[in-house]
């Protein structure tokens, strides 16, 4: 059994790749029954096969939910669908804005149908505004909303984050605005509309370049490599060890001295040239130069202990193969070992959200398409076996 603080919420998911499907896996490891409803040939996600990226983001995002083939073109697969929203509590989608409109499917005909119903939408740049209809992906949203921009060396072209940050900034924000409305319609008793911009939901997180920004005015932003957004604190920087990278963070005067004696250098402590963070950023250049000749010779693993000891914040870069073999996220159950039944053995990632005394992983694993169809429509709907035989002879589920 799953955590029950959203048991009993039945949400329609007609979201695909990233954004929606991690607001409703959020939502299925809170306990929500997700009822994931896919085109006949399967969300997009679920059809990537090309060898370097097998099928482990389905799985990773779709654990715990309930596979229902529908397609929705066909007027008895619109009607399947708004018998669904009869019984359900949270639709989400994040088609292109007016899709569901066309498909006579949008936010207001599903909340005059049923107006307890939570309409959760995710788009690229939003329902209006001037860049509504603009095709969106996590690429071209990074290149949009400034935060191509603010990654990468400086003088070198744009870099695009390696991880897809827009389309999970949105699911996160997502996943709160349904968790709100669902909040709000215990008082009141009627659904809203949650509309999340991709683009919108990453602003915040250029706060530290934005900050520079408008420090400088008329200045134009160079890209600040993996020094601090804002070119305000010092030493912040990923630094070469002998056997790789460390990254250290000085966040005020303290940890400066800790780090210079740390390494031995004592006099460098409280050298008026870098005992205050102002001074050191005026000479940011020659700070790093003096942390990197520290850090060269030595581990990444020995700078980081020894770091630790004298409380500066730093980290071993790590790569991926490290990070899903991890024995702090083992030992946490955010990462887990188990063996999918159609993808092998793999590593099944727990919700962040921890809510105490209850699971955050989906007891189920990824399903087939169109496992649950059957099942679904017999729960939900009462339909027989005839009523379904029919509706798969047609090619509507």
């Amino acid at each position: 059994m799953g955590p029950a603080l959203l048991g009993g919420t039945v949400v329609l998911d007609l979201s695909h790749v990233y954004n929606g499907p991690y607001a409703t896996f959020l939502m299925a490891a809170a306990g929500a029954e997700i009822i994931k409803i896919e085109p006949p040939q399967g969300e997009h996600l679920r059809l990537r096969t090309v060898a370097t990226e097998p099928r482990l983001p389905f799985a990773m995002l779709n654990a715990g939910k309930r596979s229902l083939k529908l397609d929705l073109k066909p007027h008895a697969g619109r009607e399947i669908l708004l018998r669904l929203v009869d019984c359900a509590d949270v639709l989400v989608e994040n088609y292109a804005p007016g899709v569901m409109d066309k498909l006579g499917l949008g936010a207001a005909a599903l909340q005059e149908r049923n107006p307890r119903l939570i309409y959760a939408s995710s788009t690229g740049y939003g329902a209006d505004g001037p860049y509504r209809d603009y095709l969106a992906m996590d690429l071209s949203v990074q290149a949009m909303s400034g935060v191509m921009s603010a990654t990468g060396n400086p003088g070198e072209p744009p870099l695009k984050c390696g991880p897809a940050v827009c389309d999970f900034f949105a699911g996160v924000h997502l996943f709160g605005g349904i968790v709100a409305a669902l909040h709000e319609r215990t008082r009141t008793g009627r659904g809203r509309k949650v509309e999340v911009s991709m683009m919108e939901a990453a602003y915040f997180s250029l706060a530290s370049n934005l900050g520079m920004v408008y420090a400088q005015p008329g200045v134009p932003y160079t890209r600040t490599g993996n020094r601090q957004g804002g070119l305000s604190i010092c030493p912040y920087n990923v630094y070469e060890a002998k056997d790789g990278y460390i990254a250290i963070i000085v966040n005020n005067d303290r940890h400066w001295r800790s780090l210079a004696r740390a390494f031995g250098h004592e006099a460098l402590a409280d050298d008026p040239r870098f005992e205050l963070n102002a001074s050191r950023v005026e000479r940011m250049d020659e700070v790093d130069t003096i942390v990197a000749s520290w850090t060269r010779p030595r581990p990444k693993q020995e700078i980081f202990e020894l770091l630790h000891e004298h409380h500066v914040p730093a980290a071993p870069v790590r790569d991926l193969s490290e990070i899903v073999q991890d024995p702090h996220l083992h030992a946490r159950g955010a990462l887990r070992w188990v063996d999918h039944p159609q993808y092998g053995r793999i590593p099944a990632a727990a919700s962040p959200l921890r809510f105490d005394g209850e699971a955050s992983v989906p007891d189920r694993p990824s399903v087939p398409l169109g496992a649950d169809s059957r099942a679904v429509l017999r729960e939900k709907l009462g339909l027989d076996d005839a009523e379904l035989r029919s509706l798969e002879d047609d090619g509507v589920i």
